[in-house]
């Protein structure tokens, strides 16, 4: 059985714009964002890839029509050889009725009321119910899909799903949190052989989601919602939470069954609605260090006590011991340790797909499972890998450089000369673009498009926020470990793994000094662990560089500048290469250096 996942609209960001005022800085406030694509056969995941990667727009809603072809093309088929399409919404004609019930019961200014009543309507009948989203594919693609084909995934169950598959298909219970699907933004709920349970009394709905006040707060400090809130979770190790806290103590309601209440419910329409109230806690904006900070840590404090409290309320509805954690607010790493740590659970699971970039999967996955013909057929687990999308052989990278070829200089290596190479250039203050292999899925970069240095260099951090990433200066870098030498260098707690980065660990003392390029202010890393298996060639050469210097790990950053995409292409890495600083660019057996005249 072959299942194609879709996600991504022709015309949603269009529609936002004009409905919802979703321009500027706001303009990831709004639902597709992470347009991609995946294809199953036979429920083995053979391609995923994000649109970004291929249309170089970071975060696009466009409709996927790279992602799709590109899909089918690797595994050689066309539409017509598809047997079910696999979309992670579903906004029927019931759901969007429920939504309209919601605001018109919803306490908000009458005018604002209508304008989101009128909004809803216009966003299901044009843009994401299902005759839209059957029009806008069959306009994109050619290719018109039978409707009896076509399976519409409940949002949040396209998050479950995706965690559940790539943990290997345990029975787990689940939290998923974001910042909104059709209707909720909070479910909990459980999966056994593939069946999935919610427990509706435990849901949250829009109005009081966690993850759209993290937005909001986001937006406040200066950056862009619904795309940075990375950096105030990397603001809050600078500061410990005001006592009392005013988001915990004021501003929040603990309710049974893992429910919860903000006492000023969110206008979801209203991105700057909540600033007075955060400047009535704070005081009026500061664009320091000190102020961010203090509102940071406040924030990421109160997400701790909201996870926290839903956490307690699962352990008390599921005796299954495994943990899956998805959704946009799984990202939160600094709040995912210590939320395991805390729990009765004896594993605790963040995919690589945890954003709206997994859903694709979760949905085909959905599809694949709930279809008569995948009934009593056997269902190993199956083998897990984030490198899912487009790979590039010798002739495409020598194309590639000879398109720059009055730019650049580059020898072919092979596998050993690279590695002992790169090894020995990374003993010194060197920054290297490494690109090999398939692109690996999701926000992270995961070792195959990636950006390396060492970590003994105590401003080696600057050196690339500043040179090459050209990014805020107080944002951290994540290191990566051997798995067989994490227990070593960091305090791992429960876990043994962390081949995501999906978890934050603190370095333990002895080796601070070692690695004070990876280490936070807080004395926190974000760990990727990596194996010989997952990934051979990287693993030999964090191996050869810690035989070279005594130091365990490297800086792994993504390979890409602020505001675009990881690079995808042997050109997309050449031109981020010749635009920054980095010293040295490694394309599967190529080591590329800059002519002097691009020095």
């Amino acid at each position: 059985m072959i299942v194609l996942g879709c996600n991504g609209f022709s015309r949603v960001s269009e529609f936002f714009a004009e409905n919802f005022g979703a321009v500027g800085i706001d303009k990831h406030y709004l639902m597709g964002h992470d347009a991609g694509a995946s294809l199953l056969i036979d429920g083995e995941l053979v391609a995923a890839v994000e649109e970004e990667r291929l249309n170089r727009d970071k975060k696009t809603t466009d409709f996927p029509i790279n992602s799709v072809r590109w899909c089918l093309d690797h595994a050689g088929i066309d539409f017509a050889d598809v047997d079910l399409l696999a979309i992670p919404w579903n906004w029927s004609p019931e759901v969007v009725n429920e939504v309209l019930a919601d605001i018109s019961a919803a306490p908000m200014d009458e005018v604002a009321r209508q304008q989101l009543l009128r909004g809803i309507r216009g966003l299901a009948a044009e843009v994401v119910g299902p005759e839209a989203i059957l029009a806008d594919f069959a306009a994109r693609t050619g290719f018109t899909p039978d409707p009896a084909k076509v399976v519409f995934v409940p949002h949040h169950i396209a998050h479950a799903m995706t965690g559940y598959y790539l943990a290997g298909m345990p029975d787990s219970a689940f939290l998923v949190s974001d910042g909104r699907a059709e209707r909720f933004s909070t479910v909990l709920g459980e999966i056994r052989q593939g069946r999935v349970r919610i427990f509706e009394e435990s849901t949250i709905g829009a109005e009081y989601s966690i993850g759209i006040l993290f937005s909001a707060i986001t937006r406040f400090l200066g950056f862009v919602p619904n795309n940075d809130e990375y950096k105030v979770m990397g603001l809050s190790g600078y500061a410990e939470p005001p006592v009392p806290n005013p988001f915990v103590e004021d501003l929040l309601e603990l309710h049974a069954d893992g429910r919860y209440a903000f006492r000023r419910p969110l206008e979801t329409d209203n991105p700057r609605g909540l600033d007075p109230l955060f400047e009535q806690y704070f005081g009026p904006f500061e664009s320091t260090l000190e102020y961010q900070a203090r509102v940071a840590a406040a924030a990421q404090e109160m997400l701790g006590v909201v996870t926290n409290h839903q956490l307690r309320a699962l352990e008390s509805k599921t005796d299954l011991d495994h943990l899956l954690f998805e959704g946009g607010v799984a990202l939160n790493c600094l709040n995912n340790t210590p939320l395991f740590e805390g729990s009765r659970f004896a594993e605790m699971d963040v995919s690589f797909g945890a954003s709206d970039t997994g859903i694709t999967i979760g949905a085909a996955v959905r599809a694949w499972l709930d279809h008569p013909d995948s009934a009593g057929t056997d269902r190993p687990a199956p083998r897990v890998t984030p490198y899912l999308g487009p790979e590039y052989d010798d002739a495409a990278i020598e194309q590639a450089l000879r398109e720059f070829g009055d730019r650049v200089g580059w020898t072919r290596l092979g596998d050993d000369e690279i590695v002992d190479q790169v090894s020995k250039l990374l003993t010194e203050k060197v920054v290297i673009g490494w690109f090999e292999g398939r692109i690996e899925h999701g926000p992270r970069a995961l070792g195959h498009r990636s950006i390396l240095a060492n970590p003994k260099f105590p401003d080696i951090k600057d050196v690339i926020n500043t040179r090459v990433k050209h990014r805020e200066p107080f944002r951290p870098f994540a290191p990566l470990v051997l798995e067989s030498d994490a227990p070593r260098v960091f305090e791992m707690g429960r876990k043994t793994r962390s081949p995501y980065m999906t978890f934050v660990f603190p370095v333990r003392p002895e080796f601070r000094d070692v690695i004070p390029g990876a280490t936070h202010v807080d004395g926190t890393s974000r760990v990727q662990t990596i194996t010989e298996r997952d990934t051979p060639r990287l693993a030999a050469l964090l191996s050869r560089f810690t035989a070279l210097t005594d130091v365990p790990c490297l800086i792994n950053t993504s390979f890409n500048v602020a505001g675009e995409p990881i690079v995808c292409t042997p050109a997309d890495a050449l031109r981020c290469f010749l635009g920054t600083e980095i010293d040295y660019v490694v394309l599967g057996n190529y080591l590329v250096t800059k002519a002097a005249t691009d020095q």
